[in-house]
């Protein structure tokens, strides 16, 4: 790769020859010439994984720090309508695009198309370095020190392919946070970086060992600063030292490497790593400057003196400024949140989004961690068309990472360790809360989050109130039912995991537990006091007795009948988990 001005086509390079073996080896899987679990280790490393419905795989698109060109949005459309079944695409909290019930034969095909316009699958799913995520403001932030975009980029870019991140002990995750209110929440992820400038050399702090799952930890610092031209030497000794770390494969349910630090603590880790440091592979130069990603946006930006629809001044139009607009530090220009619920994109919808880039937004997008989508570069003066435009599409709703905007990840619809199904939860909670007064400022901020299982996919751990997918007992059999944790933050640099509050909750009466808990925070708070902080003060087991009228089940009769199903499904619930590839 080259330095160059010029818009480049993608962040990580296809490589055609690749593409054309992965095709080449799914026929020979057919044939039976791969033994299953060999193939399905090599089929992750290309991003398509297996799902709970049998003969239809999840294809995940790696979109390094979640940014995308309208030619990709109107690509990912293309391929939407051809290749997969429910004609929508899912965006993912780690700012990637998933397609759901796609044939194998068909991956291979939709890897092809989506090639063509720079987006890869390459090393999405498997024991390898996953998306690296960013924050969606990076490069408009009044408040960063320096745009992390080309880093991000050149982190994916050395990276991707390289031997020792194709066969690690279990996954790899990290993230670029623009500044210190850590917007992409670096503290869960395996390393991650923000930005600092010491004695104006620009650098990173650099984090190490978060993870949310079993054994949830925040991650701790590695390094206080790291100069740019040292942070991708100092992280391949952080891989090299996970990746020869032989008592973590023992068991891969615990091989992540937040185990190892919390095995031996965090100033034995930096021993390790600084002894890799040491080795002749570090001896050379790990200037970053021939990977950067280099994007003048500016220079495509829309006009500030443009022709525009005349304001509006509609109440409905000035609560969608408040809460989905943010002023750039370039003058003029503004970041629009685009909320989509739960994360869903309709295949004529891509297409509709294409083109509102290219009109108000310079021809690009960036996804965000909340399942969301920012245009950025929006004059000023184009806020109410924008947001006609965006209306249109189902897409004008304001509250963009607000209560109302629930998350969650896709559960029982296609994982296969999913146990309940969170969708259609998270879909129930916001029809519920739509119905409820939450214009309270303190109830407004908060974040409700899901999981369809203790794993963490949703995000769970950090919601303000969080869910994850359990089953109970009733008088007539199973019935699908949530853990719920309270307490959880990620806002302004400060991570907290929620606490678990000691009641099962059917899954049928999880909408109401909510609005009572809501009530119950509002009527013994203190003056101007934060539900993270309220139940700090008071303890999750407050909580119990708010919510024990929830915890039972009649018996099973047909008037009952729908507690014993989950949300969106019409027949009786019954526990049904494979075992899941992620730590093929």
């Amino acid at each position: 790769m080259v330095e160059t001005t010029e818009r480049p086509k993608g962040v990580i390079d296809i490589l055609p020859e690749e593409l054309d073996d992965f095709q080449n080896q799914v026929k020979r899987f057919h044939a039976g010439e791969w033994i299953e679990t060999d193939f399905m280790a090599f089929r992750l490393r290309q991003g398509v994984y297996g799902q709970r419905q049998p003969d239809v795989h999840m294809v995940r698109v790696k979109i390094p720090f979640g940014g995308l060109t309208a030619d990709q949005l109107d690509m990912l459309g293309d391929v939407t309508e051809q290749y997969v079944p429910l004609k929508k695409g899912h965006v993912t909290t780690r700012e990637c695009i998933q397609f759901h019930h796609v044939p194998l034969e068909d991956a291979a095909e939709l890897l092809q198309k989506i090639g063509s316009v720079g987006l890869t699958t390459r090393e999405a799913c498997g024991n390898t370095v996953r998306n690296v995520t960013g924050c969606p403001l990076a490069g408009v932030c009044g408040d960063e020190p320096f745009d992390v975009t080309p880093y991000a980029a050149a982190f994916s870019r050395y990276f991707v392919r390289h031997p020792y991140t194709q066969a690690m002990p279990r996954k790899f995750k990290t993230a670029f946070s623009g500044c210190e209110k850590d917007c992409a929440i670096t503290s869960i992820h395996d390393v991650g970086f923000i930005p600092k400038v010491v004695d104006g050399q620009r650098g990173f702090k650099m984090v190490a060992g978060g993870s949310t799952a079993i054994m949830a930890r925040v991650a701790q610092t590695l390094y206080d600063f790291v100069p740019i031209e040292d942070y991708l030497r100092r992280t391949e000794a952080v891989i090299r030292v996970f990746f020869q770390s032989d008592e973590l494969r023992k068991n891969r349910s615990k091989a992540r490497m937040k185990f190892l630090i919390e095995r031996i603590g965090m100033d034995e880790f930096r021993k390790l790593v600084e002894a890799e440091l040491n080795k002749p592979w570090a001896r050379r130069s790990f200037d970053p400057t021939p990977l950067l990603f280099l994007d003048d946006e500016s220079v495509d930006a829309p006009a500030l003196d443009a022709n525009y629809a005349s304001p509006n001044d509609t109440p409905e139009y000035r609560a969608w400024l408040d809460s989905n607009v943010t002023p750039q530090k370039q003058g003029g220009y503004m970041a629009v949140a685009v909320k989509l619920p739960l994360g869903d994109i309709q295949s004529e919808q891509f297409h509709a989004l294409a083109e509102v880039s290219r009109r108000y937004a310079g021809s690009r997008v960036r996804l965000t961690a909340q399942q969301n989508l920012t245009f950025r570069w929006v004059p000023e003066r184009a806020l109410p068309e924008i947001w006609e435009q965006l209306k249109e599409l189902g897409f004008g709703q304001p509250g963009a990472d607000e209560i109302g905007d629930v998350l969650s990840c896709p559960g029982t619809d296609s994982c296969k360790l999913g146990i309940t199904s969170s969708m259609g939860l998270a879909g129930a909670l916001i029809e519920a809360l739509d119905s409820i007064d939450t214009s309270d400022p303190l109830i407004k901020k908060m974040h409700i989050k899901m999981s369809g299982c203790p794993n963490g996919c949703g995000h769970h751990h950090i919601g303000d109130i969080g869910f994850h997918g359990a089953a109970a007992k009733g008088p007539g059999g199973q019935v699908p039912a949530y853990d719920m944790f309270v307490g959880g933050t990620y806002r302004d640099g400060d991570t907290r995991f929620g606490q678990r509050v000691k009641v099962k909750i059917p899954a049928k009466r999880v909408p109401e537990a909510l609005s009572k808990t809501l009530d119950f925070y509002k009527a013994e708070r203190l003056d101007g006091e934060e539900f993270q902080d309220f139940v700090v003060r008071v303890g999750p087991e407050v909580f119990e007795p708010v919510l024990s009228e929830f915890k039972d089940v009649p018996s099973l009769n047909r008037d009952t009948l729908v507690y014993y199903m989950d949300w969106n499904k019409t027949i009786k619930y019954v526990v049904e988990r494979g075992e899941g590839e992620c730590a093929v």
